[in-house]
């Protein structure tokens, strides 16, 4: 077991660090491990693999997904947004650094993506903190980190990806995804408080006072936020109230979102091909490395590598506890060089049999594995969120990083949070099946 072990991990790398594809990376692995350590052939299990990863009804609603916030990006909805909170959080402390963190939310919600979300926000709250006088490092630090929530608030493209792949019922995943996506928030949101109560004025609270608008002004920009909880609200009621699926839902979006767009005078047939074409291309990578990290777990399940794994860590005795801890730290170091969902589908191709024998909730543990993704998007030198921000304000990347170090701390918390109170992600699933 030791020797396929290492020699898995070793081809992983050399292909990986070689510059080869994600998928073709997945599949050379496989291939190899099949080829010198197992008596089945690769070609049928690979056909098998490809047909089986590609065809499933849930897949559906990733393109419908990505396709929806192509289109949200291209339509001005951040500016909308911008206009409809700042007025009512100029009161708060940390004033319209708030913005950051309950925009991206917002736009999370509807987009699913969370390098599209911290773009889209972050065009139009970064320059606009800038000329107010706001703290440039916490502008960063709330951007990037809110932003990730991208990832978890449904309609999450990683949860989608989880369930599909663990064939974990997406519905469930995406109500699990409520209640720690909201902790976050709130998490965010108060060390911003805490930390614009201890500087004062210092923290960059200078600027254009909105609190001077009267309530009909106040209202008339709230307007702006109409189009956006519309497409959330459609969404949502047709998921959790048992009216579509998600991939049907993802279809009410996407007819929401273009009818959004064209109320903003921002839809015509140019943008309807860029963002059908930039979904196309999204969702066929995503898809192609689904396929190959099916046919590495196939290919490790007739090695029998992850049970020998899971037997022999079994045998240590660590306590869930421990366990946890263990997989955060190997998460966060793959995290490092992976993006999100290739990390994902490793986990879920590799050490699954391991997580059920442990007894971890496969619906929480999908969750938790998110949030350890989230992380990753703002931690380099793979974090994408980073290269985002970096391309928006031209700082070096240490500089983001370090900016980002308190939300990454705060990420650890909702971690132990959610192991120490497993309802945060599961109340609403169990609800549903009352």
């Amino acid at each position: 077991m030791l020797l396929l072990s290492l020699a898995t991990v070793v081809t992983l790398l050399v292909l990986l660090g070689s510059g080869v594809w994600i998928a073709f990376a997945l599949m050379g692995t496989a291939w190899m491990a099949l080829t010198f350590f197992s008596p089945f052939a690769p070609g049928p299990v690979l056909a098998s693999d490809f047909w089986g990863a590609s065809y499933g009804w849930d897949l559906t609603a990733l393109p419908m997904f990505i396709w929806m916030g192509e289109i949200l990006f291209r339509s001005g909805l951040a500016d909308n947004m911008f206009r409809g909170l700042s007025p009512w959080l100029n009161r708060l402390p940390g004033r319209l650094l708030h913005t950051n963190i309950i925009g991206s939310g917002m736009f999370a919600a509807v987009c699913g993506s969370s390098a599209a979300t911290c773009a889209t926000v972050g065009k139009m709250t970064l320059p606009e903190l800038e000329r107010r006088g706001y703290d440039s490092n916490m502008a960063i630090g709330t951007l990037a980190s809110a932003s990730t929530l991208g990832l978890l608030i449904p309609p999450s493209i990683m949860l989608i990806v989880y369930g599909v792949v663990t064939e974990q019922s997406i519905s469930r995943l995406f109500m699990a995804g409520v209640g720690p996506g909201l902790m976050l928030l709130a998490l965010f949101m108060v060390y911003l408080v805490i930390w614009s109560l201890l500087k004062g004025d210092r923290a960059g609270l200078a600027g254009h006072d909105e609190s001077t608008m009267s309530l009909g002004e106040k209202l008339r920009n709230t307007w702006a936020l109409v189009p956006i909880l519309v497409l959330i609200g459609g969404i949502v009621v047709t998921i959790y109230g048992g009216l579509a699926s998600p991939t049907e839902a993802a279809a009410v979006g996407v007819v929401l979102s273009m009818a959004i767009a064209r109320w903003n005078g921002s839809f015509d047939l140019t943008t309807f091909k860029a963002s059908l074409f930039a979904a196309i291309r999204t969702a066929c990578m995503i898809a192609f490395i689904i396929a190959g990290a099916s046919f590495l777990t196939s290919a490790m399940g007739f090695t029998q590598v992850p049970m020998q794994l899971a037997r022999a860590i079994g045998e240590m005795g660590l306590s869930p506890t421990m366990l946890l801890v263990a997989l955060t730290l190997l998460l966060l170091i793959m995290g490092c060089f992976l993006d999100g969902i290739s990390l994902i589908l490793l986990v879920t191709a590799i050490i699954m049999p391991l997580v059920s024998a442990a007894g971890f909730d496969l619906i929480w543990f999908g969750i938790y594995l998110v949030v350890v993704v989230e992380m990753s998007q703002i931690t380099p030198p793979v974090g994408f969120n980073l290269f985002v921000i970096q391309s928006l304000t031209g700082k070096d990347i240490f500089t983001i990083t370090k900016a980002t170090l308190p939300f990454f701390l705060l990420m650890l918390l909702a971690i132990a949070l959610m192991h120490l109170f497993p309802d945060i992600a599961l109340y609403l699933p169990q609800a549903m099946n009352r």
